[in-house]
């Protein structure tokens, strides 16, 4: 079941959802429920409620019991009764039905119009009669008191077929050339017909005399002022009560009449230009239901202001509505005959009583199911769009680890924030639709913009790589999985990140082993040479590698000193903060201590370095990185100096008394004891 909320109105469509073939198992029926959930969600409102290709006809019968509906191919009529909620009967026939009419309460008289001029008569269990008409006929009406069929079409006469007689009787002449549609009055039995020249004749079905005739094509163009050099023609009638009575053209205006003024109450246009194919009225509330092959429009007829409509995206042919309820059925070129629910119409028929529960849990249950208006964004999204002030208000609903929130709402703050960018998305669209265009023409193998440098390397992989290279490469070149990675922008390589640094070695050699492969087609190869140049390769090729790796980890070790002194800074910050004691009134420091300390670190560097050089000395130079280095040294005692001049005239004094031994050893050369044998 789909629901849809058209002007307000519910509107539940009850033919939405997969159909499963009759040829299929019971078994495997069951499998299909358990396995798709769009069989399993389907309502299945009558069992085969279908035709083979196209359904053309579809009427209720009298008694509110069994449903009739015609259709092709082949062509065939089928009945279901609604009690069971299943198909009676199906009968197959020898021509498409054009019209057909029930003449009994239920389904045991049927007469049906085909379209090669035969009238067929069916009874309860079969076809009863098959006659020919002397013209083709579009439409027919059964007119109860006398038994007789009225058939109109391509002739300026009425044909009247007796069913009491068997016969065809006297034929009504009309002023017309050609004859559309009919209808009788419930109440008065008032004979009407619509005429191709945009009339509408009233017939007297007592004196067999024209009662009244009337222009509804010039009304048309009078009251719309429509420059056609065609007058509209009449392709429906229907009558509400004994004076209210609607019109059809072909232009698709429906115009209302009361039978007594030959001025309409109301003219109606469909907007779509099409011939209007069916009118019903609905009492409760005052509605007409009017439709072409487009739309089927519900709208009031005293103001012709729009209630809902419905627009299911086939062609329709016919559409009736199930007596004091709000169900809708519709004959459409499509296999499913349509039926629509509307619980503002008038409630469920009592077959399909559980339509209205259905309908209240759908009710009840706000939750939404379906987020096609909804934009689904995170926090960081939020804050891009400098719409974080929302969060907890009823523009946002949480979900998950975001928030949906009106998509009209984000398509607006995105427009603020970034004014240009339709004209660049229009550019891209452009941009997309000429490459396309250019793929058409001779294809010259070149390039892409997009990872232009990976593309190189897959292509050389292709042409001088190893088996499992060259698979790797077709499969990324060829396969249109990854054909994203060469046009769309944001699958670009970062070379400034630090896993393309990495690899970036890897890209270098294979340059240039590409181009020693060109260079080989034009010299000659050495072979001595070449063992040793692989192995320069390899080496050049690892200290590429280890040096990318030095300069990464220099990089990060920078990172961390700079967070390092930061964290320093910080903590030198918090611990100058003291507490203050407060005595008399008045905020004063702890201890002298820290006065000196404030004091300290008010002075500048240069102050500093001066009271250090006054107690000390202080060496500056510059190191091989570029950095100023100071060394600082204490300034010495006196006592310390007179004790190192004291131990320097101590030494002064033994070196003058020392005895020298070296003429013990003088004139005697070094022993070689190791080497005697």
């Amino acid at each position: 079941m789909q629901v849809s909320n058209p002007n307000d109105v519910k509107i539940y469509n009850l033919s939405v959802g997969k159909s499963l073939p009759e040829w299929l198992s019971d078994r495997a029926k069951r499998n299909l429920l358990k396995k798709d959930i769009d069989v399993r969600r389907r309502i299945e409102l009558i069992q085969d409620f279908e035709m083979p290709t196209v359904s053309n006809c579809i009427q209720i019968t009298p008694d509110k019991q069994y449903i009739l509906v015609t259709g092709i191919y082949k062509p065939r009529v089928k009945c279901y009764d609604v009690n069971q909620l299943s198909l009676k009967f199906d009968r197959g026939m020898d021509e498409e039905v054009a019209q057909f009419q029930i003449i009994s309460e239920d389904y045991s008289k049927m007469v049906f119009l085909q379209v090669d001029r035969f009238v067929e008569i069916h009874a309860q269990d079969a076809k009863y009669y098959r006659l020919r008409l002397p013209r083709v006929c579009r439409d027919f009406r059964y007119h109860k008191p006398s038994c007789d069929l009225y058939f109109v079409g391509k002739s300026d006469e009425i044909y009247r077929l007796n069913l009491e007689q068997g016969k065809f009787v006297t034929s009504l002449q009309t002023d017309a050339t050609d004859i559309n549609c009919c209808d009788i009055n419930p109440l008065h039995d008032l004979f009407t017909c619509g005429t191709t020249e945009g009339h509408v004749e009233c017939w007297d079905p007592r004196t067999r005399r024209r009662a009244a005739k009337l222009d509804c094509g010039l009304s048309t163009l009078m009251e719309n002022d429509i420059d056609t050099k065609k007058v509209p023609a009449i392709t429906h009638i229907k009558h509400r009560d004994g004076l209210n009575m609607a019109v059809g053209t072909s232009t698709g205006h429906i115009l209302l009449y009361d039978i007594r003024s030959s001025k309409p109450l109301l003219v109606k246009d469909h907007n779509y230009g099409l011939p209007i194919k069916s009118i019903n009225f609905k009492s409760d509330p005052d509605l007409v239901l009017s439709s072409d092959t487009k739309i089927l429009k519900l709208w009031h007829r005293n103001t012709g202001q729009a209630y809902t409509s419905i627009e299911p995206g086939s062609n329709l042919n016919a559409c009736c509505t199930f007596p004091d309820s709000g169900l809708i059925f519709m004959a459409n070129e499509a296999p499913k005959v349509l039926a629509y629910y509307i619980p503002a119409l008038g409630a469920a028929p009592k077959w399909c009583s559980f339509l209205d529960n259905l309908t209240e849990e759908l009710e009840e249950d706000p939750e939404p199911t379906v987020y096609d208006d909804y934009k689904f964004v995170t926090r960081t999204e939020l804050e891009s769009l400098h719409l974080s002030h929302l969060i907890g208000s009823k523009m946002l609903r949480a979900y998950m680890h975001g928030y949906f929130m009106d998509l009209r709402l984000y398509n607006k703050a995105k427009s603020i924030i970034q004014p240009f960018k339709y004209t660049e998305y229009k550019k891209a669209k452009i941009k997309e639709k000429i490459e396309k265009e250019r793929e058409e023409r001779v294809k010259v193998k070149k390039l892409p913009n997009v990872n232009k440098a990976l593309a190189e390397k897959l292509t050389f992989a292709e042409q001088e790589g190893s088996k499992k290279e060259k698979l790797r490469a077709e499969t990324l070149l060829k396969d249109d999985r990854f054909s994203k990675i060469f046009k769309d922008p944001a699958f670009q390589v970062d070379e400034e990140s630090e896993e393309y640094r990495l690899l970036n070695p890897v890209v270098s050699k294979l340059d240039k082993k590409k181009k020693k492969s060109t260079l080989q087609d034009q010299f000659e190869e050495v072979e001595d040479e070449s063992e040793s140049e692989s192995s320069d390769d390899d080496r050049q090729w690892t200290e590429e590698v280890k040096k990318q790796y030095r300069e990464i980890a220099r990089a990060k070790k920078g990172e961390k000193m700079r967070e390092r002194d930061d964290l320093r800074d910080e903590d030198l910050t918090i611990r100058k903060t003291k507490l203050m004691s407060l005595k008399d009134n008045h905020f004063e420091t702890d201890s002298r201590e820290a006065k000196r300390k404030r004091k300290l670190a008010k002075k500048t560097l240069g102050e500093l370095v001066k009271e250090e050089n006054e107690g000390g000395m202080i060496s500056q130079r510059r190191n091989m990185s570029g950095n100023i280095e100071m060394t600082f040294s204490l300034r010495k005692n006196k006592k310390d100096e007179e004790q190192k001049e004291a131990l320097r005239e101590h030494r002064k004094e033994r070196q003058k008394i020392r005895r020298s031994a070296g003429h013990l050893t003088r004139g005697r050369g070094k022993s070689n004891f190791w080497k005697r044998t």
